[in-house]
């Protein structure tokens, strides 16, 4: 079972390399296959040492090793993450054939990720991949009942929609399509209790920041690494927030 979770992890680790430059290049139309990875600085094309998740960016101490010129640390952490969350599922879901889809999960959210972060854009391209993807899946491994699928994507998409209305643009089309993703994904209650979390954390960020002066007022900020963290809570805790929830109620307070 270790060796099998270690294969995983380097498994992960690999596709958040992959998916960093998903992120990167989809947004603005480029390539996913080439040009080969290089340095932003001096466009060093990146040898297979240099492309190492993880490893090669300790290695060179974050720095090119042409132009000595530094290396972002989301590269390196985004790797990371995605391999430690593909570790994640199975000790969560267990190992059953939902496994399929939390892997196919936190792609998509890896992806979003950085794609929000780094261009504040959610891009149609990956959602409709996607949802071709959970389409095929869901058909194969759906909810219980099937129909919260649907019943996820349409209060997802309306609930998003009415408040982009409200709030007069306060939310990008790329967030009312992939709330209605999510709640295909994961059903509606769930979906429910995703968009509460993402509030929770982005005003949560918002009020940190404001606090340490790193975020100004007034200036907008992505909201889907905010999105791709409550909805792994709410993915992979729903059952125990709601009863931890009900068990407070219960105590009466």
């Amino acid at each position: 079972m270790n060796i099998l979770l270690i294969l995983i992890l380097i498994y992960g680790l690999a596709l958040g390399s992959f998916y960093n430059v998903v992120g990167l290049r989809v947004p603005v139309k480029k390539s996913i296959v080439k040009p080969r990875s290089s340095c932003p600085n001096c466009n060093h094309q990146l040898t297979v040492i240099e492309l190492i998740p993880v490893l090669s960016y300790m290695i060179q101490r974050g720095k090119c090793r042409q132009c000595k010129a530094r290396i972002s640390p989301i590269y390196p952490m985004m790797e990371l993450i995605t391999g430690l969350l593909f570790v994640s599922a199975p000790l969560v879901i267990g190992w059953t054939a939902e496994l399929v889809v939390a892997w196919t999960l936190i792609s998509l959210l890896i992806i979003i990720f950085v794609t929000d972060i780094t261009y504040m854009l959610i891009p149609d391209k990956i959602l409709a991949v996607f949802a071709g993807i959970f389409l095929i899946e869901r058909l194969l491994i759906p909810l219980s009942p099937w129909w919260d699928s649907l019943l996820g994507a349409a209060i997802g998409f309306t609930l998003l929609l009415v408040i982009a209305i409200i709030s007069k643009g306060g939310m990008g089309g790329g967030d009312i399509k992939l709330f209605a993703l999510i709640g295909f994904i994961i059903g509606t209650k769930a979906m429910l209790l995703t968009f509460f979390l993402a509030t929770l954390y982005g005003a949560l960020f918002g009020i940190v920041g404001l606090l340490l002066k790193k975020v100004k007022r007034g200036k907008p900020i992505p909201f889907g690494p905010f999105i791709a963290a409550g909805t792994l809570t709410a993915y992979y805790y729903y059952d125990a927030i709601i009863e931890a929830y009900l068990q407070y109620l219960s105590s009466g307070f």
